[in-house]
């Protein structure tokens, strides 16, 4: 009966998490977190469903519903093991890319919007150690162009700052399911006859982004070249 209940609460903790985020009803944060717990009960419950099992009485509905969920709860927990627990990735760890509009959003004031520096660059060198700035044959002015033309077109972003001057832009992107808000900056500098794209991408919520920030600049890369 217990394991049961608790599948049954688990299902519900699981699919009403993210289906609330996305709506607005919860916070990313807060649906993020009844998703978890979702995935935590499913496992107590799967547990529970196996003792009964093993003491004659049955497969029951707990241990079924408890079975599914662990497995798609450890897939999902599965891939943020692989990534170094932070949230501010940059293509240029000693130079990296400057917040400018980003500091007046109101959902960041009062935070820091400074790259954390060495500890994280450190990390990140360990876990993406192929995220590299990209390389133009265009000049600044002329490469600018494209990557503004390219930021506009990814579906999930909204650009707050375009600045043609400091070949700068700045943005937001909201992650599709829970509706994680997370700050991007792109900045396209001279060198020698062309130009270098580099990118810095930060999240607002948790300490770690399950490889989200650097999966975005990998993302935004592949759709300019």
């Amino acid at each position: 009966m217990w394991a049961t209940r608790l599948g049954i609460a688990a299902a519900v903790g699981f699919v009403a998490g993210p289906l609330l985020a996305h709506v607005g009803v919860l916070p990313a944060l807060g649906g993020f977190g009844l998703f978890v717990l979702g995935g935590l009960l499913g496992i107590i419950a799967a547990v529970l469903g196996i003792v009964h099992l093993a003491r004659g009485g049955g497969a029951g509905a707990g241990l079924a519903v408890g079975a599914v969920l662990t497995i798609t709860f450890l897939i999902v927990a599965a891939g943020g093991r692989k990534v170094p627990r932070i949230n501010d990735i940059t293509t240029d760890t000693t130079n990296p890319p400057q917040f400018v509009a980003a500091g007046s959003i109101p959902a960041n004031q009062g935070r820091d919007m400074n790259y954390p520096g060495q500890s994280f660059a450190e990390q990140q060198r360990a876990g993406y150690p192929d995220l590299a700035p990209l390389q133009a044959a265009a000049p600044p002015d002329e490469e600018f162009k494209h990557v503004e033309a390219a930021a506009r077109q990814m579906p999930t972003w909204e650009i707050t700052r375009s600045d043609s001057a400091a070949h700068t832009l700045e943005g937001v992107d909201t992650t599709k399911l829970f509706h994680f808000q997370d700050d991007f900056v792109i900045e396209v500098r001279p060198q020698g006859s062309g130009s270098i794209v580099q990118m810095r991408s930060k999240s607002r919520d948790g300490k770690g982004d399950i490889g989200a920030n650097a999966a975005r600049i990998k993302a935004f890369f592949a759709k300019l070249t």
